[in-house]
């Protein structure tokens, strides 16, 4: 297979040691780390992160990619804190012994065009940069709604403006903002570093990979024509605990498909996203 898995585990449980056993039943052997035992990865002491490293290390797992919420603030908001925020991050993910850091690129007031912030934003995303230079970290965007790099063209515009960062890309996400997801695959695709798999509809309803009208399976058929990478399940197919918190107030993402429970929502994506690499 060209393809190795990763997953947002916390949205199959809380608890970490159930992530943990969930990840190793169904064989995918990497996380993408975000929530644990009521705890953001952004709110973990180096102790508990190196911890956490031995953790995983004895049970033939590690950490792909730190989910953080870095760049999820909004672009009017004071960045000093968030700054320190970032630095620490930084010494969570070397702890974790990870190497990639999920980010965004701040929320825009959704009355202004995004565009009279591309200043400020790119200002900030530097400044991150600069202090990620030599660490061995990589920082990788990700097309999250309603922030600046919600649209393909601004995807593009951080990614040339900034070539030691790399692009995330969620099909869904760009679903969600009116985005055609393969003319944005086929302008993004040589500054991907990987791809979160979820899907929807155009009214914002979350589907399973292959269900919406994200094209999953031809970017994934695309994709393992440019030799494949890691694919990050972030299913969303029912509400789990803290999904509000990662959404801006006042946003809410549809579910589209329901579970009795977060484990059955997260096999069925898995069965999905399995089916679709089977056929391509």
């Amino acid at each position: 297979m060209c393809y190795k898995l990763s997953a947002f585990a916390d949205e199959v449980s809380n608890d970490f040691a159930k992530q943990i056993k969930f990840l190793k039943d169904r064989e995918i052997p990497y996380l993408e780390i975000r929530n644990l035992d009521g705890k953001n990865v952004g709110d973990l002491s180096i102790d508990q992160a190196k911890a956490i490293r031995c953790q995983l290390d004895s049970e033939g797992l590690s950490v792909w990619s730190v989910g953080s919420r870095l760049g999820k603030i909004n672009v009017t908001d004071d960045f000093a804190p968030h700054l320190d925020e970032f630095m620490r991050t930084l010494d969570i993910a070397h702890a974790l012994g990870c190497n990639k850091i999920r980010m965004f690129s701040f929320y825009i007031p959704t009355e202004d065009d995004a565009c009279i912030y591309r200043d400020t934003v790119m200002e900030r995303l530097d400044r991150f940069l600069e202090r990620t230079r030599g660490s061995g970290i990589l920082l990788c965007h990700e097309n999250e709604k309603g922030i600046y790099g919600d649209i393909a063209e601004r995807c593009l515009d951080i990614a040339r403006t900034f070539a030691d960062m790399k692009l995330v890309f969620d099909p869904a996400n760009f679903v969600q903002c009116g985005v055609d997801t393969l003319e944005a695959w086929e302008i993004l695709k040589k500054y991907v570093s990987y791809v979160h798999i979820k899907d929807a509809m155009p009214d914002g309803s979350v589907v399973p990979a292959g269900k919406g009208k994200g094209n999953v399976q031809a970017i994934l058929s695309d994709y393992k024509k440019l030799g494949g990478g890691v694919l990050t399940l972030e299913p969303h197919l029912s509400v789990f605990d803290g999904l509000a918190a990662l959404e801006r107030e006042g946003e809410q993402t549809k579910i589209g498909y329901s579970y009795p429970d977060r484990e059955s929502a997260f096999i069925a994506a898995h069965e999905a996203l399995t089916a679709i690499i089977n056929e391509i």
